[in-house]
């Protein structure tokens, strides 16, 4: 293939969305082969991304097209998060490799902290009290597929939610879109047959789609959308909303929706669906994972533009760090592009104080997101570069013996400081990178 065969190329880069992985993963091979200028060149940066989504959860990319689209960004390492799946780690980490990158694996997940004081309290998750958000980081190869089965009966009973939630959004917006129905609509927007799971965003993203047959022109969209939220949009929304060449049209208009609507027609999981906190750190340990805490803060204006203002744990942030680390929480994980410089600097505090890691990244779910965060360059941001390779690197180490990670009891270093623990498996992931690259 030739470098300046734009037509070749355009070709392959659809194929990072074909059906099967073999394919996609050929396409990402032939695009590193012919496009040097962006995958070939070296010009990497240092950047990171611990938080991105893929289609097996929510996203409009497939784990080959995450690692093409990071590395055309120049990040270094790129890892996936996805909500209640497991299901790209393989793909993503032979993604990686086959341009030169990096790269991590975990699972979202929603957790009861009902046997905990925080019952009552609306933590990090804007939907439901006594409810939080988990990230079980660097997961090993070794556990992927346990960690799969654990996860199956969970989003069995996150499919039945759904087709009650998408009931409740038609009892509010049927009359202006027509009614959805969860098997026909809903469910193929998702990949959950593969090993993925089907989210809020999926039931939006359906009605998102279902808007632009309704009314695809101008402000006749932008008036049905503000009809559906109950208010006015922001000028800026509204405008991207009727401009039929915005290429990101269906994920605005979703994130307008998202705000608005959620609270309408949100069930609360039961414990089928979200483990207790207990029996989320216990996994952790057993897969050999890092448990992590996903800092979200008090919102005052949504950067992401689908979160309202809101209170979240900064009044009891104290609390929580405290009592998370002594149940076995080892890692926070929060977005400098969310938060003020006062409450990142309040986490990074207490991490110091709790030797919980800090890790870092930005979620991506929507084309319009940057996989790049300008606020993580920061000096106060950097070591969380180190952070990163440490995830990789107790991946590579966790393999054979989940015990041997960073916070394992078998590891060489399982007594040193955190500090030092982080710089060793840092240059673990580091050198498999180098060894990969070479190779």
């Amino acid at each position: 293939m030739k470098h300046g065969d734009a037509g070749k190329l355009t070709a392959e880069i659809d194929n990072l969305e074909a059906d099967d992985a073999a394919t996609r993963l050929a396409a990402l091979r032939a695009l590193h082969r012919a496009d040097a200028d962006r995958l070939r060149s070296g010009r990497f940066g240092v950047d990171v991304n611990n938080h991105v989504h893929t289609r097996y959860s929510f996203s409009p990319y497939s784990p080959a097209r995450v690692a093409y689209q990071a590395r055309c960004a120049g990040l270094r390492v790129v890892g996936s998060v996805d909500h209640d799946s497991i299901g790209a780690a393989a793909e993503l980490r032979d993604a990686a490799r086959a341009v030169g990158m990096g790269a991590t694996v975990g699972a979202e997940l929603r957790v009861s902290l009902a046997e905990t004081p925080f019952a009552d309290r609306t933590v990090n998750n804007p939907d439901m009290p006594g409810n939080a958000y988990m990230v079980l980081h660097a997961v090993p190869a070794v556990s992927w597929d346990a960690l799969g089965a654990w996860l199956r009966p969970r989003v069995a009973a996150r499919e039945e939610r759904n087709r009650r939630q998408v009931a409740l959004l038609n009892r509010e917006v049927a009359a202006l879109f027509g009614a959805l129905d969860y098997q026909r609509d809903v469910r193929p927007l998702s990949w959950v047959e593969r090993g993925g799971s089907v989210t809020e965003r999926h039931i939006l993203y359906a009605l998102a789609l279902r808007a632009l047959q309704v009314e695809p022109e101008g402000a006749g969209l932008t008036g049905l959308v503000e009809q559906a939220v109950g208010q006015r949009l922001s000028p800026q929304i509204a405008a991207r909303v009727a401009d039929p060449a915005n290429p990101h049209r269906s994920y605005d208009i979703l994130g307008a929706f998202k705000s608005s609507l959620v609270p309408k027609i949100f069930i609360e999981p039961d414990r089928t669906e979200c483990a207790s906190l207990a029996e989320a750190v216990d996994l952790a340990q057993r897969l050999g994972a890092i448990p992590a805490y996903a800092y979200l803060g008090d919102i005052e204006t949504s950067a992401t533009g689908d979160k309202r203002a809101q209170r979240f744990e900064d009044a009891y942030l104290d609390e929580l760090v405290a009592y998370l680390e002594a149940a076995g929480v080892r890692a926070i994980t929060y977005m400098p592009p969310r938060n003020s410089a006062a409450q990142l600097e309040r986490v990074q505090r207490l991490c110091r104080q709790y030797r919980l890691l800090e890790i870092s990244g930005v979620d991506i779910n929507s084309s319009r997101q940057s996989f790049l965060s300008p606020e993580a360059r920061a000096p106060q941001f950097r070591h969380l570069v180190e952070s990163t390779w440490a995830l990789v690197g107790h991946e590579i180490a966790s393999d054979g013996d989940p015990a041997a990670g960073l916070f394992g009891s078998t590891s060489p270093v399982s007594q040193a400081p955190l500090a030092e623990r982080v710089a060793h498996f840092a240059a673990i992931g580091r050198d498999s990178c180098a060894a990969g690259t070479a190779s």
